[in-house]
Formats: structure tokens, C-alpha cells, sequence
């Protein structure tokens, strides 16, 4: 029976995902798991792999295409259906770039099967729900109802009634629910995503009031010198450096976080003579074997600790309401040349430190490589952003959403502190707390800072 390769959806705002290169060719065998095809989605550039094993059939997206999520791009064909590429792509997405992205329409005539269940992607599902549409009423060739095929529903239904007036204007749920928090008029947005589609970074764009136009002065003022400057002969123009699709989704999400999310910081200096020790003892008992344990490891191994004692750390702002992760997954802020991706450690707080520092070894490299797998990037609940080694004191992380917090960490450095009332240097590292005030409220951030603080003071604490 073939499988459908699809298009994968990361989180709940991504909408398209590109295809950089194919890994095999049509025909080829594939084995479950292994790498096909390299995709850029919203965040990072992932492998994505295959769900089962057969024979790669015919592609129905090409390098370069971008494919609203959940739609299929290529089947994996069983053995015996190698010879029917035609069946399993009509199965999937559209072949023909004329085609990308409508819905295919049923022969005159011919009816439709009758499924004992509605098969419809989850996109399609929450769109319908939103426009009160019946999936029963929807037909397509494929059997399976896609987000396409709802908007072109929507549309027809909407222009019988209204006339070309009511054309539905495209736009993502996310960018629909913000349009009516701000009072936003769809139908006067320019939309930047695919075929038009209004995106969230359009409707923020939108919802920013025009400057007031500036008074006109009595008299011409002065130019400034850095104008004159601009205006010298010879003057070289600023250039416009082009940046890739991961560095600008960065830069709307962080836009967007900070716009959106009432943020609040935390800061705790804190002794580290004793995680230096920690870490000289560990060290030297691995020896050579495995990999070189670090600073972050251990800040992993403790920051695990702390959302376990304190789980009101560990949550997210979704759609109104605080969740509560149900596991530790930590994310590590990880600069790569592309921009910033943050790869997950599953499940911190149940592993060892030789097997964080394996882990953490293994996707920072292949972050720097551009070959993370889905599932290195998903479901992380918490952030560290550590930029010690880059000789950093302290600063201020903006937070990831939907995550509750991220954790700053600085250098270490020596530093003159209080010790029993007198003067003394001593090795310390600053810890700052960036909090969405919507999910974390002051006093249980400050709780969740106090025992990580404790922690990275007295790391035998662990054993209590």
C-alpha cells in the first residue's frame, strides 16, 4: 500500500515548507527512517525522512517548490505498485505547477465514493470549524480533504451570495485571530505568503498606526552631519545584505514575541566555585571517552531539576490559556549561519550528563550542518541561551513563544562578593530570567530562579 510523504507541520503557525533538494530520485529504494529529502520550514532546515519503506514514486513537488503543510510531495510505493507512479501521485498534491496548491476537480459525472469517515488534514479541519463548512460537502479526487480545498469551498459558497465581493481573502487561522484582537480589516491587507496568503507578520504591519506627519518648520533646519555625511562624494551606499527564510521568520517571531508577550526579567548573580568543581570531577573521571562535558550540560542537568520542583516554569501561552508541558524539553539557543534555531534535549530531566552532552554534541552539530530531523525542534517547553564563551556579562533573552520563559546565562568571571560579611573574590556567573507575564507571574519565576540558583551553588543538592 503506498505512503504519502508529507509536507511537515512543526508547530501550530507554520504554513509552507520549501523543498531544497530531493535525496533519492523517483524509483529509488528507501528504507523507514532515512533521509529523502531536504526541506526549509519556518524555523530551520530539517531532513525529512521517510515514513515507510518501498520504492520513491513520482514527485509532486519539485526543488525550490513551496507546499502548504500537510500536503503530500511524493508517495513510497510498496514493491508490488512500483509500476503505478501515476495512482500514487494522484493520491498526493497537484503535479503541475499550474495546478500547486488549488484542489482538483471531480470528472463531470462521476461520483464521488462514500467514505465511512471523512478523511481531512488537521489545517482543514480547524478552517472549516471557523467558516461553519460541512466537510461532507466537500469532494475531491483524492479522497482526502486538504486547506485548499475548503478555501475554494468558502470562496464558492461566498461568491454565489455576495457576488465577487465575497471572495474569501486568504489568511492564516493565527493571522485571522490577531486581525480581530487589533481590529485589523483583512480585505485592506497585503498578504506576503503563498498565493497571496495574509500572514501574522502582515497583520502586525498593519495594526502599526502611520507617524503623524512632523510640523513644518518656520525655517529650513540645519542638515544633520550624519545626512551630510550620506551626501559626501564618494560616499559608499549602505548595502543591503539579502537574508534567508529562516532569518527572517527569526525576526517576525521575535517581532511578534515582544509585541505580543508582556515581558518581565529576573537576575540572579550566583557562586559557581562548586560547579567549577563539579565539572573538573566529572571531567576527569570520563577522561577521553565520550564527549567533552560543558557548562551548558551541567546548566541543562540543573535547569531540569528546577522545572521538576517547580512545573509553573515549565509552560506555555496557547490560545488564551497556560499549559503545562507534560515533559522536560529543554531547547538550546544555537546561532548558526542561517540565523537561529533552537534543537530540543527530550526529556532532560531524565538523563545522565554523559548522555546530555552526547545529545547536545549531536544536534549542535548537525544544526551548524543544516541537518536537523523534526523531531530535534519540537516540543521544547523551556530555553537556554547561553553566550558566556562569546565573553558576555549578562543580558536579556527575548522568549521564545508559546514558551513560558528562557534562561540568559553570561561568562564566568571573578568578581568581588560578600563572604561572611567581608570582602572576597570569588568565581560567579549572572543567570537573567526573561518571562512571559501571561503564563509566569513574578513570584513563581522568582521561586524557579531561587532553587536554580541554589542549584548551581550547591549542585549535591540533586542527591536530596
Amino acid at each position: 500500500m503506498a505512503s504519502a510523504v508529507i509536507m511537515p507541520a512543526l508547530e501550530l503557525a507554520q504554513e509552507t515548507g520549501k523543498v531544497l533538494r530531493w535525496l533519492k530520485a523517483p524509483g529509488d529504494p528507501v528504507a523507514k527512517g532515512e533521509a529523502i529529502a531536504e526541506i526549509e520550514t519556518d524555523k530551520v532546515t530539517i531532513e525529512l525522512e521517510a515514513p515507510a519503506s518501498g520504492i520513491l514514486g513520482e514527485l509532486a513537488a519539485q526543488e525550490g517548490d513551496v507546499v502548504p503543510v500537510g500536503r503530500a510531495i511524493a508517495t513510497i510505493l510498496a514493491p508490488g505498485e512500483a509500476g503505478a507512479p501515476a495512482r500514487a501521485a494522484a493520491a498526493g498534491s497537484p503535479a503541475s505547477a499550474a495546478g500547486a496548491g488549488r484542489p482538483t476537480a471531480a470528472a463531470p459525472g462521476a461520483a464521488a465514493p462514500a467514505p465511512t469517515s471523512i478523511k481531512a488534514s488537521p489545517l482543514a479541519r480547524r478552517l472549516a470549524a471557523q467558516h461553519g463548512v460541512d466537510l461532507a460537502q466537500i469532494k475531491t479526487s483524492s479522497g482526502k480533504i486538504e486547506k485548499a480545498d475548503v478555501l475554494a469551498h468558502v470562496e464558492a459558497r461566498q461568491a454565489a451570495g455576495n457576488g465577487a465581493a465575497g471572495r474569501l481573502v486568504p489568511a492564516s487561522p493565527k493571522a485571522r485571530r490577531l486581525a480581530a484582537e487589533r481590529g485589523v480589516d483583512l480585505g485592506g491587507v497585503r498578504g506576503s505568503g503563498p498565493t497571496g496568503a495574509i500572514l501574522t507578520a502582515d497583520v502586525l504591519a498593519a495594526a502599526v498606526p502611520a507617524p503623524a506627519a512632523p510640523p513644518v518648520p518656520a525655517a529650513p533646519a540645519p542638515a544633520a552631519p550624519a545626512a551630510m555625511a550620506d551626501a559626501r562624494p564618494g560616499a559608499r551606499p549602505a548595502e543591503a545584505v539579502p537574508v534567508g527564510t529562516v532569518w527572517r521568520i527569526m525576526a517576525e517571531r521575535m517581532t511578534a514575541s515582544w509585541t505580543s508577550a508582556p515581558h518581565f526579567y529576573l537576575v540572579r548573580e550566583v557562586d559557581v566555585t562548586r560547579l567549577i568543581a563539579w565539572r573538573a570531577h566529572a571531567l576527569a573521571r570520563a577522561g577521553d571517552a565520550g564527549p567533552r562535558l560543558t557548562y551548558t550540560d551541567l546548566l541543562v542537568k540543573l535547569v531540569a531539576a528546577a522545572l521538576v520542583r517547580h512545573p509553573a516554569a515549565n509552560t506555555s501561552w496557547r490560545d488564551g490559556a497556560i499549559a503545562r508541558n507534560a515533559e522536560v524539553n529543554i531547547g538550546l539557543a544555537v546561532a548558526v549561519e542561517a540565523g537561529l534555531v533552537v534543537p530540543v534535549l527530550h526529556g532532560a530531566d531524565a538523563l545522565g550528563l554523559a548522555e546530555i552532552a552526547a545529545r547536545r554534541e549531536d544536534v549542535v552539530a548537525r544544526a551548524q550542518a543544516g541537518r536537523l530531523r523534526p523531531a530535534d525542534i519540537q516540543g521544547g517547553g523551556f530555553t537556554i541561551s547561553n553566550l558566556g564563551m562569546y565573553g558576555v556579562d549578562a543580558f536579556s533573552a527575548i522568549v521564545n513563544p508559546p514558551q513560558a520563559a528562557i534562561l540568559a546565562v553570561g561568562r564566568i568571571a571573578d568578581r568581588v562578593v560578600a563572604v561572611n560579611g567581608q570582602p572576597a573574590v570569588r568565581p560567579t556567573m549572572m543567570l537573567t530570567l526573561s518571562c512571559d507575564h501571561r503564563a509566569l507571574d513574578g513570584a513563581r519565576a522568582a521561586e524557579f530562579l531561587g532553587a536554580l540558583a541554589d542549584l548551581v551553588e550547591e549542585p549535591l543538592a540533586l542527591l536530596s
